[in-house]
């Protein structure tokens, strides 16, 4: 009899759980301000750091595709970015066109398709693996833009965080839910 009750309980918990969406991603909130300015992320595929804030300046370095220079201070059009914490990092000057500063991030925890526009019917652009992070760069209802190397595309998020971009949350991260 308790074995039969058991898995009766058992089946009803099964039934009840199946009816609710597998957690699939977190979002990560913006950094805000460190000791020496705010996180930025490179979005194009090559960023040249330069010594002043015009093209024809001395070029310092090349920075990469989600390389995270600090930024500092803007003048402009142009960022003057650390690309450390530490007195000795190099400092230089980038076009700030090229930099999302102080993003909030999305991190996978599965397979999230990335479509051309904000609705699922909408080509897929990219099937992203688990553990994939993305800057977010705006946020549309359920729906977020994320940068795919140099481009744009969009990821359902659910309501469960709407409106709340950017907050930070009571446990640290948002969960967002798949849409069927």
């Amino acid at each position: 009899m308790k074995r039969q009750i058991y898995l009766a309980l058992l089946t009803v918990l099964v039934l009840a759980l199946a009816g609710f969406p597998s957690a699939h991603a977190e979002l990560i909130p913006p950094h805000g301000e460190g000791q020496i300015g705010l996180q930025a992320v490179v979005l194009c595929e090559k960023l040249t750091l330069r010594q002043e804030p015009n093209s024809t300046s001395r070029a310092l370095k090349t920075l990469q595709y989600q390389d995270l220079p600090i930024v500092i201070r803007q003048q402009d059009g142009w960022a003057y970015v650390a690309l450390g914490d530490s007195i000795d990092s190099l400092t230089g000057w980038v076009n700030a066109d090229f930099l999302i500063i102080d993003p909030a991030w999305f991190r996978t925890a599965d397979k999230t398709p990335v479509y051309a526009w904000d609705d699922v019917i909408a080509p897929k652009v990219a099937l992203l693996d688990a553990n994939i992070t993305l800057p977010i760069l705006k946020q549309a209802g359920d729906w977020i833009v994320v940068s795919l190397r140099g481009a744009a595309g969009w990821i359902y998020v659910g309501g469960i965080y709407q409106n709340n971009l950017g907050r930070e949350p009571e446990s640290g991260a948002f969960t967002a839910s798949a849409k069927p």
